[in-house]
């Protein structure tokens, strides 16, 4: 069995779509997923299948609105393998992340889309944000001392966003350490 980690978008976002973790890793094990755990509250789980991560994607996706009461516009589902979860920690641009103090460190996961499909609509403010394509992913950083003045919020207006979910570099750091226990 091949481990994963699945991010699912749009869950537990400012009072919306909210699910229990206890209950996604009871509806996680109802689907035939093993050792199924669950990691802070924003949607991410990490289990076991032999199913490819885009069946793994689909069956999770197809079932969740069934399960939890959700709007099944803004909830999307992304499976991780183990080997490219560690390819994105390992092929972060230099520097990346390594400045926790001066800078907040975003990992973008792309649901469907390259990078070079998406990088058009970062508008990285000079001096606040940096952005840098990868495989699968959009890095972004930006200095905490001006986050108010960052741009990346403003991807949220394009319709390319709902097939996009963020995560900060410590959760991704965290989950493949998770993966890796």
């Amino acid at each position: 069995m091949k481990p994963y980690v699945v991010l699912i978008r749009g869950v537990n976002v400012g009072g919306k779509n909210k699910v229990s973790m206890a209950e996604l890793r009871t509806c996680l094990e109802e689907l035939g997923f093993a050792d199924v755990s669950t990691y802070i509250a924003s949607g991410n789980a990490l289990l076991r299948s032999n199913l490819s991560a885009m069946d793994v994607q689909r069956k999770i996706e197809k079932a969740l609105p069934s399960h939890f009461k959700l709007d099944d516009e803004l909830v999307r589902v992304l499976a991780v393998s183990k080997q490219q979860l560690r390819a994105i920690i390992d092929n972060k641009p230099k520097g990346f992340g390594e400045h926790p103090e001066l800078y907040h460190s975003d990992v973008i996961f792309l649901m469907g889309l390259t990078a070079d499909e998406v990088m058009p609509i970062f508008r990285p403010r000079e001096g606040v944000d940096a952005v840098w394509p990868g495989a699968g992913v959009v890095y972004s950083q930006r200095l905490s001392a001006e986050r108010t003045k960052s741009r990346l919020s403003a991807i949220i207006v394009s319709p390319v966003y709902k097939s996009m979910t963020i995560r900060s570099w410590n959760t991704t750091l965290k989950l493949l350490e998770l993966l890796d226990d």
